[in-house]
């Protein structure tokens, strides 16, 4: 390709210090050279922001809540023609942006979907979520489009950040409504922050759940088929499951934790919601 387009790489951190240089050191050693690196902090305490400088990113550091206003932000001051969202926990192979840039240029695609899967050696879990994740290889519903044109994600208005929980899935589905053209990458990202433990999988999933009760209002029927635990893409998957029981099992106990880690916070959040809104009313009332 002559004239090769900018692509503005934006990672969201905040005290990312344990996976950010492996993710930096990936992107350097892209095939594809035309590439910025924006950093958007959100007031990391650790050493992000010396590693970010160490391999010459363009570091911001904003008071953000939560990562939808960090990519907005990035988005914002990037320069490229295209965007790629990079989560600090990731690892890019070699020719990751090189693919998704000919995707884009060469076969016209608006956006390209990438498959992101959970790094084996890390925990059994990982295994676990891999084995899932595997199932997806293919099904452009489930699989987000990070890497995109700037001007589609200004076209969508960018990330909704009212949202906490599904912020990626609820931009995803307004792109696939909005009948952009989406490309499934083969090359695959590699993800190292997985849960190492089934503490670990009860505080992630019970503090997005805390706050799901707003993307499921704004995508009631998709989001619905988001979170159900029995999807298309994984009846597909049988064999797959049968050749590894002990995963298998450990699948069930992964889901059935999520769920009802998930749920608990949804109520929790729902439970809070509701007193607020009722310290409100009252104070409303006292005041006349």
């Amino acid at each position: 390709m002559e004239n090769l387009p900018l692509v503005s790489i934006i990672i969201p951190t905040f005290n990312s210090g344990k996976t950010l240089e492996k993710c930096l050191r990936s992107i350097k050693e892209q095939t594809y050279s035309n590439i910025e690196v924006i950093v958007v902090d959100k007031g990391s305490k650790d050493e992000t922001i010396e590693i970010a400088k160490k391999y010459g990113c363009e570091v911001h550091v904003i008071p953000a809540n939560e990562r939808s206003e960090q990519i907005n932000y990035g988005v914002k001051v990037a320069r490229g023609k295209y965007i790629y969202r990079v989560d600090s926990d990731f690892i890019l192979p070699p020719k990751m942006v090189e693919e998704a840039v000919r995707l884009c240029e060469i076969h016209g695609y608006d956006a390209v979907s990438t498959l992101v899967l959970p790094d084996p050696t890390i925990s059994f879990w990982a295994k676990v979520r891999r084995l899932e994740k595997e199932c997806y290889r293919n099904d452009i519903f489930y699989r987000g489009a990070r890497f995109l044109r700037k001007d589609v994600f200004e076209m969508l208005g960018g990330f909704d950040e009212s949202l906490v929980a599904g912020e990626d899935y609820d931009f995803h589905e307004r792109l696939l409504r909005a009948n952009f053209k989406i490309g499934l990458a083969k090359t695959e990202e590699l993800h190292i922050g997985e849960p190492k433990s089934i503490g670990d999988i009860i505080r992630k999933n019970y503090y997005y759940g805390k706050t799901l009760k707003h993307f499921l209002r704004k995508n009631k029927v998709q989001g619905l088929s988001r979170m159900s635990p029995i999807k298309k893409s994984l009846l597909r998957c049988w064999k797959n499951f049968l050749r590894h029981p002990v995963l298998t099992l450990g699948f069930i106990l992964h889901e059935i934790t999520r769920y009802t880690a998930a749920t608990a916070g949804l109520f929790i959040g729902i439970l809070v919601e509701a007193s607020s809104k009722t310290k409100k009313e009252k104070k409303k009332l006292d005041s006349y």
